[in-house]
């Protein structure tokens, strides 16, 4: 391994993760907007639990790879100091509502593009616009200007990150007391709200969907926190989310030679190689287009707000609604309602037709 750069082998690595995330996803139809719909259209809760049992079991793997040393999760993106609500807060709603229009969230769109969907090779390519577009372009201002207007500065109240084992220690609990009840409380009631219903405890496609996913972040924590690990050149931190990585996949595809692959491209296009893989084996590829000027529309509309809010939002609703969640960020579980939040009005703006209709319709008026 010592004959190839760090970045080399992370993106390798990477690529594999991404390929084992693309067959679990397209075998077991993981989807987190598929989640919100089955509860909101049909009061259906397995695909929602195979979510939140990802988020818990990502959660108690990543903490405890912490504790043993492995890593220090306040170099990620999500345990800033600076708190920055108002991006978590608009970019949830901004992506959740988006995703309903786009048929599907960031990993969902990735692994349909796998399997032949050409609606999600456009939206792929709106999302990775608009997401580059509010990282590095026309919409980065605007942005920057949010975050400097809303951004909380946790230091002043002698926090060194937003995580919520540091809130709890600062009312005196010491550090691992309150990191191990953060987990217990929030890890302990997910799996009881998974596990306490007969049928999810039935469903085994999904609750190995939940589990291989949930492994599949603390692994990402593993690559770049360790394999990743040089004195001189270290990898950054990171783990699953897929907004980002998609807008920086397309600049890479047109800059070849001025750019270099990451472990966040890797693992896009191992997403898509595995959800090829295991689409093809079982008879599921097949092209799917459009089927009117409308359903484009709605794709375009999806991808754009897709790409401007998971940016703001620092992630999607793995990049969040697990990655993030498993660091216990308080800026993570904004996000991560703001997304659920605004799936649930696009659910319902489908159904009624207008803003005015789902906002009645979820107020109950």
């Amino acid at each position: 391994m010592d004959e190839y750069p760090i970045g080399v082998i992370v993106a390798s690595m990477g690529f594999g993760l991404g390929i084992i995330f693309g067959i679990t996803a397209q075998r077991s139809n993981f989807c987190t907007m598929g989640a919100i719909s089955d509860v909101v259209l049909m009061g259906a809760w397995n695909r929602f639990r195979a979510w939140m049992l990802a988020l818990a079991v990502a959660l108690v793997a990543s903490q405890g790879l912490q504790a043993a040393g492995a890593f220090e999760l306040s170099a990620s993106i999500y345990l800033s100091a600076n708190l920055g609500w108002a991006g978590a807060l608009i970019g949830g709603l901004l992506f959740g509502f988006g995703m309903t229009l786009a048929g599907g969230c960031a990993n969902k769109t990735l692994v349909r593009l796998g399997a032949g969907n050409l609606k999600s090779l456009v939206v792929a390519l709106v999302l990775g616009l608009f997401a580059y577009m509010t990282l590095r372009g026309l919409i980065a201002l605007a942005r920057v200007e949010l975050e400097d207007l809303t951004m909380i500065d946790l230091t002043a109240a002698g926090l060194e990150t937003q995580g919520i084992p540091d809130l709890l220690a600062a009312t005196g609990l010491p550090m691992a007391v309150a990191r191990w009840a953060a987990v217990a409380v929030i890890a302990g009631g997910l799996l009881l709200f998974c596990f306490k219903c007969s049928r999810f405890r039935a469903a085994k496609a999904d609750q190995i969907a939940g589990l291989v996913i949930g492994l599949l972040v603390p692994a990402g924590w593993w690559i770049t926190g360790i394999a990743g690990r040089d004195e001189f050149d270290p990898v950054p931190l990171a783990s699953l989310t897929f907004v980002a990585p998609i807008g920086d996949g397309i600049q890479y595809l047109m800059t070849f030679t001025g750019a270099s692959i990451n472990f966040g491209i890797a693992v896009v296009g191992g997403i898509i190689a595995g959800a090829f893989a295991a689409a093809w084996a079982a008879g599921d590829f097949r092209i799917e287009s459009f089927t009117d000027a409308a359903d484009m529309g709605r794709h375009l509309i999806g991808g754009a707000l897709m790409g401007v809010g998971g940016v703001l939002a620092l992630g999607c609703t793995i990049g969040q609604g697990i990655t993030g969640m498993s660091t216990l960020a308080v800026g993570s579980v904004i996000a991560l309602l703001a997304i659920i939040a605004g799936g649930v009005f696009g659910m319902k703006y489908q159904e009624e037709e207008s803003l005015r209709g789902a906002l009645a319709a979820i107020l109950g008026r």
